[in-house]
């Protein structure tokens, strides 16, 4: 005796080897033996054989017209069997009863089943509309079907290249159009981005990079939110000095501004003011959210997205011929020795009188030119030779500082690099479409105006780290335990040495227009200038705060995602260099050993870092020339061919890892033009590259 019967959604059959009153033990084709409850068997029958069975019923469920089958079943509940006489004969044979089970099992559209073997007919409306479904889905898989052929003849249907960044970035794994890109895809071997490269779905290279980063970062836009610009306090003094300010001429967040007093007179205060907005923006604010969420200004060539909304940023900005409200920080410093004798920290508003911009400075602001009053420059501005000798003190004292410095870290700072700017000609401040002609130009790392505002900004957040410290005010610091290999700078509440740029604390404070860990700082460094010794009861963040430890957390994630698409789009606009100067040929340096046999090289005079073939056994620091090989826009990927050495081979042994330990080997895979604000001078590895004087480190 055999049994068809019905198993965790499954029909099958075999022969009965034993059957009680509530189960069977039933053999399958297979050899596997089962225990079925009787409630399960739905047929019991001597011929034919199982497999014979099944596989006839089958053949002829495919016959069963359900259409048909539904206006024959009757209206209330039924059996399989019962349809079967219906629509067969009141004979229905076996097979035909079993073909019966199986079409409408496989129909619940038609058929619902109400049971081991039992059926309902599903009211005409649910059926219609079940159809209707059945037909929608059948023209989109039809539709996938043409869109995938077509991308695999080379050509990108439409509605695939509109929904080109969802698709990429964050696909709906259930639209067609992503299906129809996965299946062309596996149909053709290639990978999703090199078919839709070469059907011609991405128009602009640059365009995939910054829709890359939207989707990743800013998936609502890079717009503001409509909120109101808060006023600063209106009972702030004013303070009695002329600042100026040192940045870029693209630089519109003007955080940081100094003065000098007392020269001549044996003492001197040198004035640190750093824009305010934690006078007036408020924690859990409607601003601050903005701020928390985007937890810093992006930086990238010929472009920005700011922290804040410009109208915020145009409050604070320490732009000249204003009064601004600042923190400032007043340290007076023996004239003869350079010596730090104290330091004050003041809320007030600070006039500032000039607004200096490095980059059409840096030819005349010369060592020479600041330590010999005869030297003359033509056209030099009016107001720089009104403070060429402030800045002459300041450079001065900046060394003096620097060489300090060097003494706790163990051995001297060495960038020996320069940094790199990147300028797209006729971008009007819009998102550049990637087809501007791009202009590269270099600056030498710690020039006189680099070196003042960098020593600036360390003297201000080590102070205002220790200070916070000593009135029991959490902060946000930076920390380096040592400058060993493989040690990295880390952010945490703590008060910790940073060894890399030889201080005892170091929190971040002087950006808060364009970094939020600045304004959480500028905060409790305002509850310590307004409370002294009770400003841990009065600062917006307690000691152990969770909320600091969720602003490092997320500042982390995000500023890492900030600094990796700057490196990525400065070394989009370096490739793009190449191309528009038909650059085939240039001279590098090997750099370290690379994966699959190749080794990394150092463009000699761009921030190019890339894989070359040819250098085996060659050592770090050989100089080469270099055949460049095809550009990928999309991949950033450049490869190499070493035509010649340039150097005099001496003891040569293979490249290796070591190196200057100020260097930023980790950078190895793209550009190197990496730079850090200006407080982060001195080892410091961490900063989008602001366009400004702020760029010392990569």
């Amino acid at each position: 005796m055999h049994a068809l019967f019905e198993e965790s959604g499954k029909f099958l059959a075999g022969r009965i080897l034993s059957e009680a009153d509530t189960s069977a033990q039933i053999e399958l084709e297979s050899g596997k033996r089962v225990k079925v409850k009787a409630a399960h068997i739905l047929l019991k029958f001597d011929k034919p054989a199982p497999a014979e069975l099944m596989a006839q019923a089958q053949a002829v469920a495919q016959s069963i017209e359900l259409e048909l089958a539904w206006e024959f079943a009757p209206e209330d509940e039924f059996g399989f069997a019962d349809l079967a006489r219906d629509y067969f004969s009141d004979n229905a044979t076996l097979v035909q009863q079993a073909s019966a089970l199986l079409r409408m099992y496989e129909a619940p559209h038609y058929f619902r089943r109400a049971g081991k073997g039992r059926f309902k007919k599903a009211p005409a409306e649910i059926v219609q509309q079940a159809l209707a479904a059945i037909e929608k889905k059948q023209r989109v898989l039809e539709q996938i079907g043409e869109w995938a052929q077509a991308l695999g003849q080379g050509e990108c249907p439409q509605p695939i290249r509109e929904q080109l960044y969802k698709i990429l970035f964050k696909p709906d794994k259930n639209a067609a159009e992503y299906k129809a890109v996965v299946e062309a895809s596996r149909a053709t071997h290639t990978a999703p981005l090199d078919l839709l490269q070469k059907a011609g779905a991405i128009d602009s290279a640059y365009q995939f990079h910054w829709q890359r980063f939207l989707f990743d970062n800013f998936p609502k836009g890079t717009g503001f939110a409509a909120v109101q610009a808060p006023q600063p306090p209106e009972d702030l003094p004013l303070a009695p000095v002329q600042a100026y300010s040192i940045d870029d001429s693209q630089t519109t967040e003007i955080d940081d501004a100094l003065s000098v007093q007392g020269l001549g007179s044996g003492t001197v205060v040198l004035g640190i003011h750093i824009a305010a907005p934690g006078l007036a923006i408020v924690p859990g604010t409607p601003l601050d959210h903005i701020g928390r969420n985007r937890l810093s200004t992006v930086y990238m060539p010929g472009y920005k997205v700011t922290m804040l909304p410009d109208e915020v940023v145009q409050i604070y900005t320490l732009d000249e011929g204003r009064a601004n409200p600042a923190v400032s920080l007043y340290v007076t410093i023996n004239e003869a020795t350079l010596e730090i004798t104290g330091t004050e920290t003041k809320l007030e508003r600070v006039p500032v009188a000039v607004n200096l911009r490095h980059d059409k400075l840096d030819h005349i602001v010369t060592e020479n030119w600041l330590s010999d009053p005869t030297i003359e420059v033509e056209n030099t501005p009016q107001p720089l030779l009104d403070l060429r000798e402030q800045l002459s003190f300041l450079h001065r004292l900046a060394k003096s500082l620097k060489a300090q410095r060097e003494v706790v870290r163990g051995k001297p700072e060495n960038f020996n690099r320069p940094d790199y700017n990147f300028r797209l000609v006729g971008n009007d401040g819009a998102v550049p479409n990637g087809s501007e002609q791009v202009q590269i130009t270099t600056r030498q790392r710690g020039a006189p105006l680099d070196l003042i505002v960098a020593e600036a900004a360390i003297v201000a957040n080590s102070t205002w780290g220790s200070w916070m410290a000593e009135l029991g005010v959490p902060g946000i610091y930076r920390s380096q335990a040592s400058m060993a290999p493989g040690v990295k700078v880390r952010m945490g509440t703590k008060a910790l040495p940073h060894a890399g740029i030889g201080v005892k604390s170091y929190a971040w404070a002087t950006s808060p227009l364009r970094r939020y860990v600045d304004l959480v700082n500028q905060w409790q460094i305002i509850a310590c200038a307004r409370h002294g010794k009770t400003a841990a009861l009065a600062a917006p963040f307690k000691p152990k705060d969770a909320e600091l430890y969720s602003v490092i957390s997320s500042f982390d994630a995000a500023y890492g995602a900030y600094n990796s698409y700057q490196s990525g789009m400065e070394r989009f606009w370096t490739l793009k260099y190449l191309e528009q100067n038909a650059i085939t040929e240039l001279e590098a340096t090997v750099f370290k050993e690379g994966p699959g046999g190749s080794f990394l090289v150092r463009a000699d005079t761009l921030p190019l870092v890339f894989p070359v073939l040819g250098a085996q056994n060659l050592p770090r620091g050989a100089r080469l020339r270099v055949k460049l090989g095809d550009i990928n826009d999309i991949t950033l990927d450049l490869h190499g061919t070493v035509l010649e050495r340039l150097d005099t081979p001496l003891d040569d042994g293979p490249a290796t890892d070591a190196g200057n330990d100020d260097e930023d080997d980790d950078a190895a895979a793209g550009p190197i033009s990496i730079a850090v604000d200006v407080s982060d001078a001195g080892t410091e590895n961490a900063a989008p590259n602001a366009p400004s004087a702020d760029n010392l480190v990569p």
